[in-house]
């Protein structure tokens, strides 16, 4: 069987970094499932179909070509051969991600794929339904969080860093807009598995918080 490491979690809780720096310490691949609903979000955006449609959201799904590469710098993520990983991390697309990930036939599609790549070879995954709908059997499940204030300040600086002019109550605004629509969705809400281990990294550094990952990992594969 292979090695499946799941983490799920709420926005800005540094999951694809923190997943990305355990995936390569445990030899392994990261497999960043926001990613390729991003990916559909931007596709919906650049082709003027509205995210809150969720026909014509689920009929661009089901006819476009979502794929993903690994590279020396991580995951890639296309969409018609086209590498999109650059343009998928404003608040624009992050919304219409939100969005577009409600809908139950978008995330039927996507969780094929991914438990279709999981079960291929050893991965880590992250997302918002990885421990309770993609690998409910994972190996080790972890719900990585930190409180909104946190969160809101890492995705500012990230954003200020990229010069994109959002102020830190308009960061954390948003942060909580998407909180809530990702917890109270309909189709697979985000929530903490009961048999997954939580992991508040609000006081904690990334050194700290990859460790506590990797801390758990190994207490689930040999304890």
């Amino acid at each position: 069987m292979a090695l499946n490491v799941a983490i799920d979690g709420p926005v800005g809780a540094g999951k694809s970094s923190v997943a990305d720096e355990a995936a390569k310490r445990l030899g392994i691949l990261h497999l960043d499932t926001g990613a390729m609903y991003r990916a559909l979000g931007l596709t919906a955006l650049r082709r003027g179909v509205d995210p809150a449609d969720e026909k014509a959201v689920t009929a661009l799904c089901l006819n476009l070509p979502v794929t993903v590469s690994y590279s020396g710098d991580g995951q890639h993520t296309f969409v018609e051969g086209e590498d999109v990983t650059g343009l998928i991390r404003t608040p624009e697309v992050s919304m219409a991600a939100s969005t577009v990930s409600r809908y139950s036939e978008v995330r039927k599609a996507m969780v094929r794929l991914q438990q279709k790549l999981a079960a291929e070879t050893d991965m880590l995954v992250d997302g918002r339904d990885i421990c309770t709908t993609v690998l409910p059997r994972a190996t080790a499940k972890i719900f990585l969080t930190a409180s909104p204030e946190e969160r809101a300040r890492r995705r500012f600086l990230e954003m200020q860093a990229k010069g994109m002019p959002d102020s830190y109550e308009q960061v954390l605004e948003e942060l909580r807009r998407r909180d809530d629509q990702d917890m109270h969705r309909e189709v697979e809400p985000l929530r903490q598995a009961e048999d997954a281990v939580l992991v508040d990294s609000s006081n904690l550094t990334f050194e700290e918080t990859v460790e506590r990952i990797l801390a758990i990992v190994e207490e689930k594969r040999h304890g």
